[in-house]
Parts: structure tokens; C-alpha cells; sequence
């Protein structure tokens, strides 16, 4: 079956320098809006993924994102904000990146085309069979996501990954595939725009649905979020006094006792 990276594919707008700011602007945000259809043709891949990560979540697995460039960067931030949002240890949910933190910021050349080194950072966070590791590449073709997803197959370790084009090497190397094929870019194969909106969207939904499946949400509320700053305070005061029936000065002192929400509704019940 023939690979074709329509990620890479020409444009459907030419002589860009050309358009006004109001136009660029314009074409862009039509761009954009295919990006949902998209990942909504992908959604029967996106649910049997996310099955297998709360399968093995609920039995003490971990969830590592591992990728290069923009692809990494994002699975960094999506596992980032999953401590503070539900609660959970910052093991539970891991992003690795090629070049480690400091590419994060800044570009390390030549980082994604080491076939050894993603297996071997992956390692270093002791993995096991009891894990889940998604690959994430727009391309599908880095050679450090695919090289560490081949591993972990041998190791018996589920795979899975996002790419933006069907039938690439790592969508074949993945056990549980998600392909969400959003098209040529605006800019020519500057996969930061729509695959990289698609990547975000569908890293979203699975740890949202994910960390909701584990029980880490009570109705629709963010109950084991961290009380971290003054703006997550507040929304736990009033998420408490509406849930026990109280005043936010009552369910301020609640919450400097017991730590979180989930714990003062608990608490104050018995």
C-alpha cells in the first residue's frame, strides 16, 4: 500500500506574502475548522485507544507520550496538566520528548533521528508491561518515536500514536493507531497548524476521558484539582459551597482543612 504524506503536500494557497493581514488571518481560521471534522472520522480509533489506557490505568499502569518537535512538545504539556487538573502523581501521566526538557524550548538538532534513544529514555522511567506508551508524529516517519513503539511491542507493552497520515510507519508499528488526516497545511508542511490542533484535541480527549473513567470527576467538577493559585481557590470555594449548600467563607475553611474539594464534601458529610 502506497504511503503518500499529505502532510507535505503543496499548500491549497499560493503567493502567501501577498494577502493582507485580514486575509491570511481569514484562510488560516478556514483551515482550521476542518480540524474537528477530522478528528471526529477518527473517533472509532480514538475509543479503542482510550479503552486500553483506562484498562490499564484502572490496574496501575502509567501513560507515557513520547515524540519530537511540536509532536512532543505537546504530549509534555498534556501530561503536565493532568496533576494539577485531577490530582493525580506527575508519574502517572508522562511526556518525553527527543533531545529531553531542554528541547521543550528550544530545538535540538538531529534529536529525532536516533533510533535508539527513545527506547532508551523510556527506560529510564523503568517501564513496564503494565504501561501504555503513545507515539505522537505528525509525519508518522520520526525514527526516535517508532524505534521506542518497536520496542515496546517486543516488551509486550501496549502501543498506540496520533499521526496526521494514513498508512505511515508508525501507525503500522502501533498496536492501537489513531490517524486523524487533516490535510496540506496552509504554510507547506508546517505541521504546528492543523496536525498540530489535531494533536491537541485528541491528546485532550484522551486524558479527559481517561482521567473521568478513573473517577477523578464528580458531576462535571474538577473535584481532586490542586489548589495552586488564588483563581483555582476560588472556583474550589464555590464548587463547595454549591455542592453542600454552604457560604464560600464556610467552604474556604473547609478546604484549608481538608486539601481539595473531593476531601471536604467527604469529610463534612460525615
Amino acid at each position: 500500500m502506497t504511503f503518500i504524506k499529505t502532510t507535505e503536500q503543496d499548500s491549497q494557497y499560493n503567493h502567501l506574502e501577498k494577502m493582507s493581514v485580514s486575509n491570511l488571518l481569514k484562510n488560516i481560521n478556514n483551515e482550521d475548522k476542518t480540524v474537528p471534522l477530522a478528528v471526529e472520522k477518527s473517533l472509532p480509533q480514538i475509543t479503542a485507544l482510550t479503552e486500553q489506557i483506562v484498562r490499564k490505568l484502572h490496574k496501575g499502569g502509567r501513560l507515557f507520550y513520547i515524540g519530537a518537535g511540536t509532536s512532543g512538545r505537546l504530549g509534555v504539556v498534556d501530561a503536565s496538566e493532568c496533576p494539577p487538573t485531577f490530582g493525580v502523581s506527575y508519574n502517572l501521566v508522562v511526556g518525553i520528548i527527543a533531545g529531553g526538557d531542554i528541547a521543550i524550548r528550544k530545538a535540538v538538532e538531529f534529536a529525532e533521528d536516533s533510533k535508539n534513544q527513545g527506547w532508551l529514555d523510556l527506560q529510564e522511567h523503568h517501564i513496564t508491561d503494565k504501561d501504555v506508551v503513545v507515539g505522537i508524529a505528525a509525519s508518522g516517519t520520526t525514527p526516535y518515536v517508532i524505534s521506542a513503539l518497536e520496542k515496546c511491542n517486543k516488551n509486550n507493552i501496549i502501543t498506540g500514536c496520533i499521526t496526521c497520515n494514513k498508512h505511515s510507519p508508525l501507525a503500522n508499528t502501533s498496536k492501537f493507531p489513531v490517524e486523524v488526516i487533516v490535510g496540506p497545511e496552509f504554510v507547506t508542511g508546517s505541521s504546528r497548524m492543523k496536525a498540530g490542533t489535531a494533536q491537541k484535541l485528541i491528546l485532550n480527549m484522551l486524558s479527559t476521558a481517561t482521567m473521568i473513567q478513573l473517577g477523578k470527576i464528580k458531576g462535571n467538577k474538577m473535584v481532586d484539582m490542586q489548589l495552586s493559585n488564588n483563581k483555582l481557590l476560588e472556583r474550589g470555594q464555590k464548587m463547595l459551597a454549591q455542592e453542600l449548600n454552604i457560604d464560600v467563607t464556610k467552604a474556604g475553611l473547609l478546604l484549608a482543612k481538608f486539601g481539595n474539594v473531593r476531601n471536604a464534601i467527604k469529610n463534612y458529610k460525615k
